[in-house]
């Protein structure tokens, strides 16, 4: 009696352990890197393949420890193809310590004080009847909107980008990887 105790005790040990590791939350990754929700953004995107221009782009503009703040912050982080899409030598230009203010504003333009998750701003901009404006770290506004299911941020040049990756969770925000640089003016 008592060793059919024991074995059901341990059995029923091992099935809870079991499905609690089935319930644990996997972290997303960004670039096949993972991305944990209990690190910040400063700390995790280095480890991100796809947001390497960034994060140099951020080396160079002092904005690792402002990233690395208790925030909240909305990130659209531009992945390194959104920067394939400048102008030959524009990163090359921006990355310059004489251009360290311009890059400080567009990359201060892709922040905003606050944390948004793609459900929240998609209810935003269906409140607002189809668009939502959202002021940024820089100063100015950005316009939030729909495709289909997608959700788009269009900067003041009238640029647009199309969110490819939503909600990755950061201890001091969320991060929504973005397929354009947005451009302030």
């Amino acid at each position: 009696m008592l060793k059919s105790f024991v074995r059901n005790a341990l059995l029923a040990s091992v099935l809870v352990g079991s499905a609690g590791a089935a319930f644990a939350q996997e972290p997303v990754t960004v670039g096949g890197a993972p991305m944990y929700a209990d690190k910040t953004i400063a700390e995790n995107a280095p480890n991100a393949s796809n947001l390497t221009t960034l994060v140099a782009a951020v080396k160079a503009a002092g904005l690792v420890e402002t990233l690395g703040t208790a925030g909240p912050f909305t990130v659209f982080a531009p992945d390194n193809d959104a920067f394939a899409k400048l102008p030959a030598g524009t990163v090359d230009t921006l990355v310059k310590p004489e251009n360290k203010e311009m890059l400080t504003s567009i990359l201060t333009y892709h922040v905003v004080p606050a944390k948004a998750l793609a459900a929240d701003a998609m209810k935003m901009v269906k409140d607002d009847g189809g668009k939502h404006m959202v002021k940024t770290v820089q100063g100015e506004e950005l316009t939030l909107a729909m495709e289909g299911d997608k959700l788009t941020i269009t900067d003041a040049k009238g640029g647009k980008a199309t969110v490819t990756q939503a909600d990755v969770l950061q201890s001091n925000g969320v991060v929504h990887v973005i397929d354009t640089v947005l451009m302030p003016k």
